[in-house]
């Protein structure tokens, strides 16, 4: 059983991007309004904005936590051509404990739109890939964790297309090399696939397009990696006009030196879903890797899990009561959705696993 709860964000315009830290007690979101929005969450499960900052001169279209490892950091990107990193200074002053948030960098190598911002994973240190409508990838890196003013460009990967989104592969083992993949949403492109998988080589230094999903030709909005604890393959989700979900298992090549090198990879579409029948802008992963959320214009939120036979199917939906407020004109709202269009504020949802032990619901893993 799941427990809803609307928060009200008090964001002025469209809310692009929700980000969640590590630990899943805090939260920041996004948005046109070129703010961003700091909340914690207090022991009474209630939701608090604890600061709220302009951040960039267009809209903001993505924020995400870096690891806790490396102190309370946030990666914001923007149409205004750039990506900016934020770090949290709290201080007391004998009335209390106030946190702030301080820019302590701005990477400015676009010439367009920065669509989409990531952290790597922990284990390869204090990286970031930004991407843009360019077509370009680039990753940076902080030399030094203790001075967040100084990020050196370390890669550029030009993908050739427009790039919308961007995931790293969170593998926690040393025996897979970092991938990350890449969605594009260009709509002038009708062939050749609009999904690539980028990988690693630790010999070269260099990062190589190793896969391109050919089945996907219709523009991709989000696309994440599942996180990976042990399995032999890789999972990775992505928002298109629908719901897809991928394998990528390496295949092993031998080399001349009898060593074994993950080169390439057997592509399977495990899962194509239409449920949401509109375009779907947002999927996300749990923690372990075994359940795929989804949203999309319906208003639905969706979680997609594998049974024994890992075959995908849906098992349970969301379905929002109050409709955005860009869909103000509808002639059905009602009165709660009135009064928040009135007040110009747009809210969120947020729903948390609530305990139960009726044997039919379905456990969160």
């Amino acid at each position: 059983m799941f427990m809803a709860k609307t928060i009200n964000t008090e964001h002025k315009d469209l809310i692009h991007d929700v980000s969640f830290d590590f630990y899943g007690r805090r939260m920041a979101t996004c948005s046109s309004d070129q703010s961003v929005k700091v909340w914690d969450m207090g022991d009474d499960g209630e939701w608090t904005c604890t600061c709220s900052w302009k951040t960039h001169c267009g809209s903001v279209w993505k924020v995400t936590w870096a690891h806790p490892e490396f102190g309370q950091i946030l990666a914001t990107c923007s149409f205004d051509r750039t990506a900016a990193i934020w770090e949290e200074i709290v201080t007391d002053s004998g009335h209390g404990i106030h946190s702030t948030w301080i820019k302590r960098a701005g990477l400015v190598d676009s010439r367009t739109s920065v669509t989409d911002v990531k952290f790597a994973p922990k284990l390869q240190g204090l990286q970031l890939a930004t991407c843009s409508a360019d077509g370009v990838v680039r990753i940076y890196e902080a030399p030094d964790v203790m001075n967040l003013n100084q990020w050196s460009l370390q890669h550029e990967i030009n993908c050739k297309v427009p790039c919308s989104c961007i995931s790293w592969n969170p593998s926690s083992s040393g025996l897979h090399s970092p991938l990350i993949a890449v969605g594009s949403d260009d709509p002038n492109q009708s062939s050749g696939g609009k999904a690539f998988i980028y990988e690693f080589s630790a010999n070269t230094r260099k990062w190589n397009r190793v896969e391109t999903l050919i089945n996907v030709v219709d523009p991709v909005h989000d696309i994440a990696f599942a996180p990976n604890l042990g399995r032999s393959y890789h999972l990775l989700g992505i928002a298109t006009k629908d719901v897809r979900i991928f394998t990528l298992k390496p295949i092993k090549q031998d080399t001349s030196q009898n060593q074994s090198s993950l080169s390439s990879f057997e592509v399977r579409q495990a899962g194509r879903f239409d449920d949401h029948c509109s375009a779907v802008w947002r999927v996300c992963w749990n923690v372990t890797g075994t359940i795929l959320a989804s949203s999309g214009d319906d208003g639905c939120v969706r979680l997609w899990k594998a049974n024994y036979l890992d075959i995908w199917r849906c098992i349970s939906t969301f379905r929002e009561n109050v409709v955005n407020v860009a869909d103000s004109g509808n002639s059905s709202n009602t009165s709660q959705q009135q009064g928040a269009s009135s007040t110009g504020y747009h809210t969120a949802r947020y729903f948390k696993l609530a305990p139960t032990a009726h044997p039919s619901h379905v456990p969160w893993h």
